[in-house]
C-alpha cells in the first residue's frame, strides 16, 4: 500500500511544524514535521540552518514514505487504507523497530480487525519516560483512524 493525503495530513496534525531544529519531548534534534533525520539519512543536530515550508513538507514525504514501505514489509495481513495509515502515524511516531517488536504488529498479523488492537495502540503514550496527553490524544484519533470504514 502507499500513503495517501489523510497520512500525510494525519502525521503533520500531531507533529505541528518548526523550520528551525528543536528539542523534541524525547530530547531528540528535530525538524519539520516531526523530522529526527534528513533524506540523506543524516540526523538533525540543534546546529541546522532553518528549513523552509516547502523544505518541511518535502521531508515529510519522503520520510512518511520510507516509513509506510516498513509497514508494508512488517504487516502480513490484508490492510484498508485507514488501517494502514493509523500505522505508518505510529510508526513515524515510535519508529518501525519498536512496531515490528509490538504486540499491537502482532495482533493486527494474526486478525486486523480485532477490537483489542484498540487498546494496544493506547500503551504507547510516553515520552522520555512521563505520560503525555498530546500523545494520548494521538494514540485515540490513531485507534478511531484505524477502525473507521
Amino acid at each position: 500500500m502507499q500513503i495517501n493525503k489523510d497520512c500525510l495530513l494525519l502525521i503533520a496534525e500531531f507533529e505541528g511544524l518548526s523550520l528551525k531544529p528543536y528539542l523534541c519531548p524525547a530530547k531528540k534534534a528535530t525538524i519539520g514535521y516531526g523530522n529526527t533525520y534528513y533524506k540523506d539519512g543524516k540526523k538533525v543536530t540543534m546546529l541546522d540552518k532553518n528549513i523552509t515550508k516547502e523544505e518541511a513538507l518535502d521531508l515529510l514525504k519522503v520520510i512518511v514514505d520510507s516509513f509506510a514501505k516498513e509497514v508494508s514489509k512488517l504487516v502480513v495481513s490484508p490492510l484498508n487504507q485507514n488501517q494502514f495509515n493509523a500505522l505508518v502515524s505510529f510508526a513515524y511516531n515510535v519508529g518501525a523497530n519498536n512496531l515490528k517488536n509490538s504486540t499491537l504488529l502482532k495482533l493486527v498479523n494474526k486478525d486486523p480487525n480485532q477490537l483489542a488492537i484498540s487498546n494496544e495502540f493506547l500503551k504507547w503514550v510516553n515520552a522520555g519516560g512521563e505520560k503525555s496527553k498530546g500523545l494520548e490524544r494521538r494514540r485515540v484519533k490513531e485507534s478511531q483512524i484505524y477502525f473507521k470504514k
